[in-house]
């Protein structure tokens, strides 16, 4: 049985990642989470606790990924944090800045390291990386700019994984504006449909790499 992990997987799009991948996919799950306690119980879904802005955290997380499954197909890099939307680069509180990279961008870059030698082993491995279209520089604005840097930062680190690492099938995700907390009630997108993309790139054939998608289709950076 294929073992993913998915990081944030206590709500929002993490949570219905996690669900589809146990329920339709028939994978086991690990669903990361700074308290384990808050995952909703479901077969097939084994809540871990994770901080991915803690090194120890990610450290202990990887331990026990290796000791109670020995392997890991799928890594889903999820867990973000928003911070304060109505800040300009020019006023930005560089404090908080520096909370929202180290959990958008160093969490998922040192969450990678600490598991790229259990995802060399699997035959058809896969990192997804939940970005945004905030993060894209085609149409960058402005507005909120440390979480627009942590997701432009997280897409270039696809990049370079998917170049590094040619056996693993590495990309970004767009979800698009999904009802979550960080959402909110007026995002037109449910949770399922926020998830879809993920969910096809963990379990397709063939998958692409070195890719940045929203529905299923490439999209520019």
């Amino acid at each position: 049985m294929p073992v993913a992990l998915v990081t944030g997987a206590n709500r929002g799009i993490g949570a219905e990642i996690a669900r589809q991948l146990a329920a339709d996919h028939a994978f086991t799950v690990l669903a990361g989470a700074r308290d384990p306690g808050r995952v909703e119980p479901r077969d097939g879904v084994v809540p871990v606790e994770l901080d991915v802005s803690d090194p120890a955290s990610v450290d202990r997380a990887a331990e026990r990924v290796a000791a109670d499954s020995g392997r890991l197909d799928v890594l889903v890099n999820n867990a973000a944090i928003g911070g304060s939307y109505t800040d300009s680069a020019a006023d930005s509180d560089l404090g908080e800045a520096h909370e929202i990279l180290e959990t958008n961008l160093f969490g998922a870059w040192r969450l990678s390291q600490a598991l790229l030698h259990l995802l060399r082993e699997a035959a058809d491995a896969r990192i997804v990386n939940i970005s945004s279209g905030a993060g894209q520089l085609e149409d960058m604005q402005g507005g909120y700019p440390a979480y627009r840097i942590s997701k432009a930062g997280l897409n270039a680190l696809t990049r370079i994984l998917a170049a590094e690492e040619p056996a693993v099938s590495v990309n970004s995700v767009c979800p698009g504006w999904v009802r979550t907390d960080m959402g909110g009630s007026a995002a037109p997108r449910s949770v399922e449909e926020g998830a879809d993309t993920a969910v096809w790139l963990a379990t397709t054939p063939d998958p692409p790499s070195g890719g940045f998608l929203r529905d299923r289709r490439p999209i520019p950076w």
